[in-house]
């Protein structure tokens, strides 16, 4: 049986949701890839709460160069990590929410790290 793109990244997914759980001590940092925008939010799933989000939409507000390509996403990982340092979160679980690590989810990774984030 062949799958959609979209059927198989939900597919990879719910295998990486079963492993990949954050807590108040380590949350996790979800990212969500669209056309148009990159999103990144950090969750504690313990109490279904999001803790920090940003995205190329709101960074496009302030910054005018925030698009959905390596150097948006970069800005999106370096402010979400910023945003997390101001609530004391260092330490954090980086779900791809099934995309490969390759591209704009490294770039939004690579961002958090440069920002601080340990993950």
């Amino acid at each position: 049986m062949k799958y959609s793109k979209n059927e198989s990244r939900h597919r990879r997914k719910v295998r990486i949701r079963k492993k990949v759980n954050g807590t108040a001590a380590c949350p996790r940092l979800v990212v969500y890839r669209s056309n148009m925008h990159m999103y990144a939010q950090v969750v504690d799933d313990t109490t279904g709460s999001t803790l920090v989000a940003t995205s190329t939409l709101t960074l496009s507000k302030t910054q005018s160069d925030a698009h959905c390509n390596i150097s948006g996403a970069t800005m999106v990982g370096n402010e979400i990590a910023r945003l997390a340092k101001e609530k004391n979160i260092t330490r954090v679980v980086f779900d791809r929410n099934g995309y490969l690590y390759h591209g704009r989810i490294k770039a939004i990774a690579d961002g958090a790290r440069e920002g601080g984030l340990e993950f």
